[in-house]
């Protein structure tokens, strides 16, 4: 009953069998080798961007650091939501990344930026002159950190805003897939073609042993991400293990196959849970994370039974009333099974 992330999941077996055949013999090391070689071609074909640039690292922080640094200044502000991925779990990298600068922090509804706000805030950053900071790239996550998403006119009419005001674009894509089996956009409709300029594309998340590839439209940039990435100490020498991954990642749409089964996992979860005296939702489920509550009851028999999530937000306590609600957060993966889920209620019925 493991529910926590879904990065707890195990690697999918395809990726597993090309990591093996990898392991044959030599290649070029840095990113010089055949594999990798296909993997870029896969990505722009996928993307419908022929001169994107694609590089690989081995975190979703070093992705979204790498790629603010390429775009932010260290006196500038990068904007995001304040429930953003790169404001409460980076311990400060995209700041040290990018030699100091500032993250702007949004406020809007279930973790989207809320698009005023933002016009608000570009315009009244670098009021001040050589006194403030300057406006830097916007950050958008997708899937947000509360498990929604961003629509293509969402997307568009942020991206909008920050190119009125000669920002660049940013998406924290760590469950870029997850959002694009929900809403059946392409990749292209999902980034360059809505205003994106440099994306995060992840995979740990989704099945991969530990890889993420950085997605650059702006092929002028690619150089300077390149030797970002080497000084940042995230150029992997043996980088065929990376490339392994992704290209298996990327073969016969298996990326989207495991993002389909971890939405699909979650929408079960969800509707078990709703039929629990007192269950409800935080807000709407729209990908394969959901924030839901059942009684403390509930939550110690899962507890005591070893069940892995997290009580959401942080604080609460399962001392108490036993019928008190109680909220958690709970992620499903590729491999969430249905008897894993039925385990799961079971045990909080019972």
């Amino acid at each position: 009953m493991f529910f926590a992330s879904d990065n707890s999941g195990p690697v999918a077996p395809q990726v597993m069998t090309a990591l093996n055949e990898a392991n044959e013999g030599y290649a070029m090391p840095y990113g010089n080798d055949p594999i990798m070689d296909r993997v870029r071609s896969l990505v722009c074909d996928l993307f419908d961007a022929p001169e994107a640039a694609v590089y690989l690292v081995a975190t979703g922080t070093a992705a979204n650091s790498l790629a603010l640094a390429t775009y932010a200044n260290p006196w500038d502000a990068v904007f995001c939501h304040r429930e953003a991925h790169i404001e409460e779990d980076e311990c400060g990298a995209p700041e040290f990344y990018t030699g100091g600068a500032k993250l702007a922090l949004l406020d809007g509804p279930s973790a989207k930026i809320d698009p005023e706000g933002l016009r608000a805030t570009m315009t009244a950053t670098a009021a001040k002159g050589v006194h403030g900071v300057q406006r830097g790239p916007l950050s958008i996550t997708q899937t947000t950190e509360l498990g929604t998403i961003y629509t293509l006119d969402e997307i568009r009419e942020l991206t909008g805003i920050a190119k009125s005001f000669g920002s660049a674009c940013h998406m924290d894509g760590a469950r870029f897939a997850n959002a694009l089996v929900t809403l059946g956009y392409t990749p292209a409709e999902m980034t360059w073609k809505s205003g994106i300029d440099i994306l995060s594309f992840g995979g740990t998340k989704n099945g991969l042993m530990g890889v993420e590839a950085v997605v650059i439209f702006d092929p002028e940039k690619a150089w300077e991400f390149e030797l970002r990435r080497k000084r940042g100490a995230h150029l992997f020498s043996k980088h065929r293990y990376l490339s392994a991954q992704m290209e298996a990642y990327l073969t016969d749409g298996l990326w989207l196959d495991l993002a389909a089964k971890a939405n699909a996992a979650a929408q079960k979860l969800e509707a078990g849970i709703l039929a629990l005296p007192g269950g409800k939702l935080l807000h709407k489920r729209q990908a394969n994370v959901l924030f839901a509550g059942w009684s403390r009851a509930g939550h110690r028999r899962a507890h005591d039974a070893g069940a892995a999530y997290y009580l959401w937000p942080f604080g609460q306590s399962l001392e108490g009333a036993d019928d008190e609600v109680l909220t958690a957060r709970l992620v499903c993966n590729w491999a969430t099974s249905d008897d894993n889920i039925e385990t799961f209620l079971n045990t909080i019925r019972s």
